[in-house]
This record gives C-alpha cells, structure tokens and sequence, in this order.
C-alpha cells in the first residue's frame, strides 16, 4: 500500500476484501470509509446494522503498519468475531476478563512480539495502566495501525447504552495523537452524534453517515388486547422455528415469558442481569450457537450480537426511545434476508416509562430529554402514516411510503374523536383525577363495580355517557389521548390521569380532535422476495430457492452445523445462510467455480472447499 497522502488504498483494499472476506465490491460508504482511514483519516460512521461496518476497520487495520486495536464492549461479540477473522486467515485476538492471566500474559507477549493483526479489548482495560503501557511500547516498535472504537454510542450520556469508560476514551488521541481513529455505531440521532464527536475528541473527523433504512425488515405495531396470544399467534403463524428476540421490560416478565414460551413448545431461553452469570453465558451462547431458539430477555442482551440469522424481534413492553426500538429491531436480518419487528403496546407501558423517567437520578435537563425521546415514540405508535418514513425522519433520513410496514400494507383510519375526547376528559375531571384509566373506562361504560359504587360515581353525570363503545375501544381513545399530551398520568398519585391546559380548547369545543381507528393487525407471512442491505432484491435467498437446491442447502446446513460444533463456533462464522444458498443455486463443481461464490475467501475455500465439493457431488 502507498504512503499516506501518495495514493489511493483501494485496489489494495479490494484485493483483501476479495482474498480474505471473499466479498467483489464494497458497498454503500464502506469504500470511501476504508480509503480515509486507511490514508490515516479519522472519522465516526453511522450505518445500520448488518450493513458491514467491521469492514471498515478490519481492511485498514490489515492495510496499514502495525496492529489495529478494536475497544469492543462485549466479550461475546469480541470472541466469535476474533472466531470469524482466524477462520478467514485474519491474525487476531482478543484481550477481555474471560482470560485467565497467564493466557492474558500470553496475548500480550504476542501483540508485542508482532504476532496479531487485530486485537479486541474491552474498554476497562484498554484504559489501565498496564494496557497502556503496553501500547507504548506497541508504538515504539511495530506500531498501532488504528483504533477502532465500536459501538461509539455508549459514550453518550442521554443515549440507551451508556458506559462511563467510554468517556476515558479520549485520551487515545491524546497519548496517540498520530493513530487514526474509527468510531462506529448504528444508532445515534444529531444530539447523540454531536455527543460523540465532543466526547471522544472527533472534532476535525469526517462523519460518514449511510442511510438508516433497513428495507428487509418488516414493522409493525399493535394495541395491546392480551399481548401473549398476541404474540402466540404472530410466532405460530410466521415464525415457528425461527430464531429471534422477545423483549420484555421487568425481569420478573422476562422468566414468566420465556416459561410460558417453553410450555408452548418453543425452545426459548431466558437472559437478564439478575442471572448468574454462568447461567446468563450458557444462554447467550446457545442462541449464538445453536438454531431456532427465542431468547426472552431485558435490553441487557443484544448490543453488538453478530448473529445473521435472527427472523424475528418482539417487543412486550414499550422500548425507552426510537434509539432503542431501532438498535433492538435491527438485530433481526442481518443476513438481508425477510425479518419481523413485531410489537404490542398499552397505556399501561406510557405510564410505567414516564415513572421511570421521573424517578430516575437524572437532573432535570437529562428528564426533558428522556420524556421528548419517549414522546418521539409515542408518535411512531400512532402514526397513521409509513412507519418507516417516520422512523428515518427521526434520524434525519427522508423518505418514501414503503410498502413493508402494518400502515402502508393496511393504512388504518381516522375518526373525529372529538365528542368521545370531550366525554373522556369530562370524566376525568368529575372523578376527582384520583383515577387511571380503568376506573374512568367503567365510570363511562356505566360498570356498577364495587370500586365504582364505593367512590359513589354511578350518580356523577359521566356515567354510562360512553355506553355505546366497548372497552378496547375506551381504551385506545385513554391511550391516543396520552400520547397526544391531552392527558398526564401522576406517578405519585398511583398513574391518576390529569387533564392538561391543552386540553381545554377541547373541552370547550373550540378545537377538535382525531384518532386511529383501533384495528387488530392480521399476522402474515413475508411476502415474496427478499433484500440485501442495500434494498437490492437477494437472489441467493432461501426462500426462493427451487425444492431440490432447498434439500441440498439443508444438506449443506447440517453439514455446516457439524463443523462449528467441533470447532466451537457459531455456524454463521464457517458460512452464512446466504452463501449456503448460493452454492445450492449455483452447484460449482470446482475450486474456482467455488471461489467466486459470495463469502468464501482463500483461507475458507481451502480449508472447507473439499468437504463442500465432495457434498456437491454425493
């Protein structure tokens, strides 16, 4: 490769992509990124998960001198990555509390000793003494190619995953003024973005930002009315045997939902941080490893598993801001292949996020800005319009209507929800504003129940004015007037919803109101085709696949499957679903026929080429 500022990286770059990832093109950003920072550039990168953002540290670690250093904030994720690269012929290891300090030791002497290419570490020991001076004297001698600081928004404090240590970050570029510098991650609005750039001392990087739209993944959201049938019925009717993620807010829910899953036959695992911690590792590593497992579990699990084959992610319980619901959803398809993010939601989640809120240690400054995350949210809830639209437009992304989402498969209607506003906000008031919405649902629908009765509320004016709708409905009108901001639930007074000032013109008829109509979202199955990360169709993809190269790619799975278990990895780190596939469409009789397929390296086509070839040919 040339010297900085002397020449352009790329042929290099798209040499080792082809020998070593066996990939023929970049896509998206990725050239332009592995060009700057292979030149010595630093810079921050946003690109949606899935979209190869690895690439865009790996290639320039392995172009430039020395050894490049990726802080990575899960052991997990930093073992089958380092996986990944040694079967791909990489140099690379992993520093993290899992070793043992004689095995410790041993990486240590070896990163000195100029034996690695791409060592991982967790950022609480990149920033110890001992590793830091270890990097010192990897700078005397053989050099530090870069740093590659993945997940970059952990460093913000108004963010979903902040980490502390990240923010001892910024001294890399203090102690190592002349190392370019990566920071990546799939999820950061402006305010998280400029966080990042002031936190890690990025000013003068160049921000590479790729768009947000992950075209493979199916959105949807629906009313909470018995939310585990709910989630049965989406499950059997779409995603029977398929891996994927239930996301419940509470511990407690997590174990509740993952026995109850168990008792429906579905082979589902539990992971939260109440678990001991062998306990919580053998689950990870089963979901990782193994097929067809549903992990239930907090948002304690997911940031930066690598695993591609993920059909489904579920959410229970509302996530805490689009941040969230777009890092967790976007765990599922990373193969490009069709994936669901399915959701249920209720006032009673509104309720329970706005507690947490203001109870939470934060000042006022960080309250303000965790209840607009949330009302942001909210609004992607009821939207009547494209959901994707409104999630990119949240990230700054304009769009179009998709065509892939609940809304714009079945665009839900509107109503003049005025007169039952009017009678809802009545309601509240004649009954003190001492109550949730349970209690002023009966009062309306003319429930004589003890608590009624007790409170004597069958004499107030209210009662039984809103007779005519069911209960689902009463509480879709609560739940839309909440988000809405037309009303407030008093977390010190047990959720007692609150009328607000702007709720007034209401109630005075000076102003009117609409609503989505409550409807029950069908469950289906992905339509036909499928979609790479760029929104191309995928014609390597299972699904439209002819019977006999389907037999041969489950043939070829199995095969797959074997493999890892000796080698103890997961199988996506031997081949992915997609290029299984492709040697199934493709049936390549020889080595170089076997060498073109999307994937296969030089380092795999020789250590698996013959198994696959003699398989091909049974």
């Amino acid at each position: 490769m040339p010297e900085a500022g002397t020449g352009s990286a790329l042929p290099y770059a798209l040499s080792i992509l082809k020998e070593v990832f066996g990939y023929a093109s970049f896509r998206g950003l990725q050239a332009d990124v592995v060009e700057h920072v292979a030149q010595g550039g630093d810079c921050l990168v946003l690109m949606p998960t899935g979209a190869g953002k690895s690439l865009c540290y790996q290639i320039p670690a392995l172009l430039r001198e020395g050894t490049g250093i990726v802080v990575s904030p899960l052991i997990a994720l930093m073992q089958d990555q380092v996986s990944a690269l040694q079967v791909a012929g990489v140099r690379a290891g992993f520093l993290n509390s899992s070793l043992g300090y004689e095995e410790a030791a041993d990486v240590e002497r070896a990163v000195l000793a100029g034996n690695y290419d791409l060592i991982y570490v967790a950022p609480e020991r990149l920033m110890t003494s001992r590793f830091l001076a270890l990097l010192e004297s990897l700078q005397r001698g053989r050099g530090i190619a870069l740093f590659a600081i993945d997940e970059a928004h952990c460093v913000s404090q108004w963010g979903h995953d902040f980490r502390p240590e990240y923010i001892q970050l910024s001294t890399l570029h203090e102690r190592f003024p002349d190392v370019p510098r990566i920071a990546l991650t799939a999820t950061a609005d402006e305010l998280t973005r400029r966080e990042i750039m002031l936190r890690l001392n990025l000013g003068e990087a160049r921000m590479f930002v790729s768009s947000f739209d992950r075209p493979n993944i199916r959105y949807r959201i629906t009313e909470k009315d018995n939310p585990r049938a709910q989630l049965l019925a989406f499950l059997r009717a779409e995603h029977k045997s398929d891996a994927g993620i239930v996301y419940c807010l509470s511990r407690k829910k997590v174990d509740e939902t993952a026995q109850w899953l168990r008792g429906e036959g579905f082979n589902a695992l539990g992971y939260h941080a109440g678990m001991e911690n062998p306990v919580r590792a053998e689950h990870q590593a089963r979901f990782l490893r193994e097929e067809g497992i549903v992990m239930v579990a907090t948002i304690a699990f997911g940031m930066g598993i690598d695993k591609p084959d993920v059909r489904f992610v579920a959410h229970l319980d509302l996530p805490k801001s689009i941040e969230g619901y777009y890092q967790e959803t976007g765990r599922a398809g990373r193969d490009g292949e069709p994936a669901d993010a399915w959701m249920a939601y209720g006032m009673g989640d509104l309720i329970n996020l706005r507690r947490m809120i203001d109870q939470s240690e934060g000042d006022e400054a960080y309250k303000r800005v965790q209840s607009g995350k949330l009302d942001a949210l909210l609004g992607l809830c009821e939207c009547t319009g494209c959901r994707r639209v409104r999630l990119l437009d949240y990230f700054g992304e304009a769009s179009e209507p998709c065509g892939n989402c609940d809304t714009c498969d079945e665009p839900p209607e509107t109503w003049d929800g005025t007169v039952a506003a009017q009678k809802a906000l009545s309601c509240v008031l004649r009954t003190g504003q001492r109550f949730g919405a349970a209690h002023v649902i009966d009062v309306l629908r003319g429930k004589n129940t003890d608590k009624v009765t007790q409170w004597g509320h069958e004499t107030l004016s209210t009662f039984g004015i809103g007779i005519d709708s069911d209960e689902a409905s009463w509480r879709s009108v609560f739940r839309q007037l909440v988000a809405q901001g037309l009303l407030v639930a008093d977390h010190d007074s047990f959720g007692a919803l609150k009328v607000t000032e702007v709720s007034r013109p209401i109630l005075k008829g000076e102003q009117s109101v609409s609503f989505r109509r409550l409807t029950e979202t069908k469950a289906r199955r992905p339509r036909g085709g499928s979609y790479d990360q760029g929104g191309r169709t995928a014609s390597s993809a299972p699904a439209i696949l002819n019977p006999e190269a389907r037999e041969l790619w489950e043939r070829l799975r199995a095969w797959r499957a074997g493999v890892a278990k000796q080698s103890g990895v997961p199988a996506y780190v031997v081949f992915h679903d997609a290029t299984l596939a492709e040697i199934a469409r493709a049936r390549p009789q020889s080595e170089d026929e076997l060498g073109s397929i999307t994937g296969i390296g030089a380092r795999k086509l020789e250590r698996y080429g013959p198994a696959v070839l003699e398989l091909l040919r049974a």
